[in-house]
């Protein structure tokens, strides 16, 4: 079979259980491409080459002996390097780290294995997850699979390239101000940010505990979604986890949002932001509304304080965290994060206590908007990918700050700790664009199908990364 590397999960699954497709063979082509790309796209720290290979075989094994898991059995996929692997080196892509080791695997790791999933290495990131490049200073840039001299986006950075580009048929990211969905839209995939407490944190390094999220970074839709219901549920090890039964999620795929209502905020959401992107999540919501849903544009005044709130809290938790080293090691972080740690022991008890009562507003707000509208629906981001190495990016001709501007439109979803997930919808040039469906809590299923539903309308085109690899 071949350019086996491009497809997603629902498309190998149904081979690999009907025994068409083999995990050994499908495992050995995903390898094979992602080695031919590191040089192009440096999206993997560590390959897991001979592991692969004998889980394949057991996975193969299991499945002659009609022992099938179901949809993530005997795939192949890489996950970001701030989840433990047992006695494996997780290195949360810094030097202070490079040569950790942790006793138990993640949570969510333990529970991929469970699903018979095969992993064949760990994926490169912003490090400690702490930006939105994947600029490394210390393992060297993650390159956009679309244009090679753009950024990947981050702090996923490794995994939005990587299952964009076919070097992993999935991924998980961590989204702490949107480090999922940045380089989902940047990338071309799905990405999803599930509820606060959805999913175990127990055995992911913390950027700022009480913003961190793990979840999906897909090709499509169903492949977010069943890999969802893998790794969801209460764990008595992550003091932050949820007590609520799993949903189906892939059952909730039906792609019907008939009287669906659409919130849309045009004071924040829709303010500043590229021509080219507000017309592509314009037009998906209008493909949406010709499918029988409604729009109803929606108010919520305490979005003018989110950016401050959600930067006060990270700052403030990041720092704490890495308070010790900074002061015993500042020489041993890349430039950047150093200044934001620096930057983390500048906000007093006040203005940390007053982001949370601002986060709390912004929560009751929120909750009143869900009781007039299902979902609310905005660009996941109001730019698209710019130059590796540039702190500025383009927005309609204005060169602006990069940073501030790309977690704009994600990081109340961390702060009010909501489902949020972004389906990409179109290009700008040979860019792509990102569309961003918030729901309410611990309705992921919901989420996912107003996601589903865009996807049917195939506004990427079936168009794929077209990378040159050296054979």
């Amino acid at each position: 079979m071949s350019n086996l590397h491009l497809k997603s999960v629902e498309e190998l699954a149904p081979l690999i259980e009907s025994k068409q497709l083999s995990p050994v063979e499908l495992t050995k082509e995903i390898l094979k491409f992602a080695h031919e790309s590191q040089p192009v796209i440096n999206s993997y720290i560590e390959f897991y080459d001979d592991e692969a290979l004998a889980d394949a075989k057991k996975a193969e094994t299991e499945i002659a002996n009609g022992n099938y898991k179901g949809m993530y059995h005997g795939i192949p996929l890489a996950l970001k390097d701030n989840l433990y692997f047992k006695d494996k080196v997780t290195t949360m892509a810094s030097k202070i780290h490079k040569d950790f080791k942790s006793d138990a695997d993640a949570t969510v790791v333990e529970k991929l294995r469970e699903a018979g999933v095969v992993f064949t290495g760990k994926l490169s990131m912003h490090e400690y997850a702490w930006g939105i490049t994947n600029n490394n200073p210390h393992y060297g840039p993650v390159r956009n699979p679309w244009d090679t001299t753009k950024i990947p986006g981050g702090s996923s950075g490794g995994s939005g390239a990587a299952v964009a580009a076919g070097a992993s048929v999935a991924s998980l990211g961590t989204d702490t101000a949107g480090s999922i969905r940045i380089p989902s839209s940047i990338c071309g995939i799905v990405g999803l940010k599930p509820t606060h407490g959805r999913v175990s944190k127990f055995g992911c390094y913390p950027l700022a505990w009480s913003l961190d999220h793990i979840g999906p970074m897909t090709k499509t839709v169903k492949d977010a979604a069943a890999m969802l219901e893998i790794i969801a549920g209460f764990d008595h090890r992550d003091p932050t986890a949820v007590n609520l039964p799993v949903d189906n999620y892939v059952n909730q795929l039906t792609g019907d949002v008939k009287d669906l209502v659409i919130g849309v905020n045009e004071d924040y959401f829709f303010k500043q932001v590229d021509t080219d992107v507000e017309k592509a999540v314009r037009k998906a919501i209008d493909l949406l509304v010709s499918k029988g849903a409604k729009v109803e544009v929606v108010s919520i005044p305490s979005l003018q304080y989110a950016e401050w709130a959600e930067l006060v809290t990270s700052l403030s938790e990041a720092s704490a965290i890495h308070h010790s080293d900074l002061k015993t090691r500042p020489q041993d972080f890349g430039d950047d994060i150093r200044l934001l740690f620096e930057l983390g022991e500048l906000p007093s008890a006040v203005d940390y206590l007053q982001a949370q009562q601002v986060r709390r507003q912004l929560k009751a707000e929120f909750t009143e908007i869900y009781k007039k509208v299902d979902v609310l629906i905005a660009p996941t981001l109001p730019v698209v990918a710019n130059d590796i190495g540039d702190d500025l990016v383009d927005l309609n001709g204005e060169r602006v700050d990069l940073i501030n501007n790309i977690i704009r439109f994600t990081g109340p979803g961390n702060l009010t700790g909501l489902p949020a997930l972004s389906v990409p919808v179109g290009f700008k040039g040979n860019l792509p664009i990102g569309l961003q469906v918030i729901g309410p809590a611990f309705q992921e299923g919901k989420v996912l199908n107003v996601g589903y539903a865009i996807e049917q309308f195939n506004l990427m085109e079936n168009r794929k990364p077209n990378i040159l690899v050296a054979k």
